[in-house]
């Protein structure tokens, strides 16, 4: 693993593999690195301390990729691990795939088959390539199931299992019952912001922001920055001088459920809290052209705007006039999809 979204998908499949008695080893790739996007994850959602840790660092998609590559292909011969279970969409997912495949050891791949269909995403590369490496394929959705099989995918290797973020809502929700706030509005739109495809376009960054500033005027904003984020806007000036704009740090995983639970609605580019939104049932308006997660939107709260600010803002306006999109829970999002992905590991292992 090596990210923060990584994390919370691991920690209640390291819990459920700890009650089964299967032994397990922690690589942490180190692409996210900052103590507030990685360590105080860790002490957060009870997961151990990684026993190794590549400390890769900040770099292209290329030079982390590499680095990733060169780090872990030296820890494997040494392991000599039956399986190697690898998360998400990221570039440490790829890089440790295909390190095991180059030394033929069996790859379990947690959240495959989800496709955006936009091969300009670096991570749906990541996703098409790890799918077609990995030996086991735990998917969150049925559609899921379809995109892979509809690339040649085995229906033998494909499981599925549901969505292991949701286990982790599930576990950490009711301690968010206890939490109270006196910082913030009683009404405000959560917003997360951190796609390249958003915030390394000055023009297309440059107008979210001025709609967000717009909308705040009607719903206060609160928005923790994305240390992406923060490093490229140059207008954050500007922002600071709205008063109904809240620019905070990251949020601890309970911190940010919390502020996400409470939210009137959510604007993001981020896929995982697009699942989030669907479980909480709260208004999701994602930032994006299109989604990995069509669940999200055929069954769930969420609504592809783009980054056109008068569709946002006329979102916006419908919520506040008390026009929601009603949504449901995708099936298997129950909290138990880490008992079903270790039930099936003991079975692979037997």
């Amino acid at each position: 693993m090596g990210t923060r979204p990584n994390f919370v998908k691991i920690a209640p499949v390291y819990s459920a593999c700890s009650r089964r008695n299967l032994s397990q080893i922690i690589v942490h790739t180190g692409q996210h690195y900052d103590s507030k996007m990685s360590a105080v994850f860790f002490k957060e959602l009870g997961l151990p301390n990684p026993d190794i840790n590549l400390r890769v660092g900040a770099g292209t998609h290329a030079e982390q990729t590499a680095n990733i590559l060169l780090r872990f292909e030296k820890v494997i011969p040494k392991l000599r691990p039956d399986i190697v279970i690898v998360y998400g969409d990221v570039n440490s997912t790829i890089a440790a795939a295909l390190v095991c495949a180059k030394l033929s050891v069996p790859v379990a791949h947690v959240e495959a088959g989800l496709r955006s269909f936009d091969r300009s995403m670096p991570e749906e590369i990541n996703r098409l390539l790890t799918d077609q490496i990995a030996d086991i394929l735990f998917t969150t959705s049925v559609d899921a199931n379809e995109n892979l099989l509809r690339e040649g995918i085995s229906r033998n290797k494909i499981y599925f299992v549901g969505n292991v973020m949701i286990d982790t809502l599930l576990k950490f929700l009711p301690l968010t019952r206890k939490m109270q706030s006196n910082k913030y509005p009683a009404h405000y739109a959560l917003v997360t912001l951190h796609r390249p495809s958003n915030v390394d376009n000055n023009v297309t960054l440059r107008n979210i922001f001025e709609s967000l500033i717009r909308i705040s005027h009607k719903l206060p904003i609160i928005f923790p920055v994305h240390l992406r984020t923060r490093q490229r806007i140059d207008c954050l000036s500007r922002l600071k001088n709205s008063r109904s704009l809240y620019l905070i740090k990251p949020q601890k995983y309970t911190e940010f459920l919390y502020l996400e639970k409470n939210a009137t609605v959510v604007i993001t580019d981020s896929g995982g809290v697009q699942e989030e939104t669907t479980f909480l049932m709260k208004p999701c308006l994602t930032l994006r052209s299109n989604t990995e997660r069509p669940i999200t939107i055929n069954i769930g709260t969420n609504i592809l705007v783009g980054t056109d600010s008068r569709v946002l803002e006329q979102e916006i306006d419908a919520i506040l006039a008390g026009k929601l999109k009603t949504g449901g829970i995708p099936p298997l999002w129950d909290g138990h999809a880490a008992d079903r992905i270790a039930d099936i590991l003991m079975r692979y292992s037997k």
